[in-house]
């Protein structure tokens, strides 16, 4: 799968999810840490996929 497509889908998917705990979780109310959640669903999508992030060498 190309690095773009994977991305692409992730982050629909994480939107979707987080679409759904705003509404489900807070009771519609926008949630201002939003980045953080998208960080913690988007590295946890990624270990389940067998990705893991390093830095780039140099």
């Amino acid at each position: 799968m190309e690095t773009v497509d994977l991305l692409e889908r992730m982050l629909r998917e994480t939107a979707a999810a987080h679409g759904r705990y705003e509404e489900e979780q807070l009771g519609g109310v926008y949630d201002t840490e939003w980045p953080a959640w998208y960080a913690e669903h988007l590295a946890e999508m990624l270990a389940r996929e067998g990705f893991t992030l390093v830095p780039a060498e140099g």
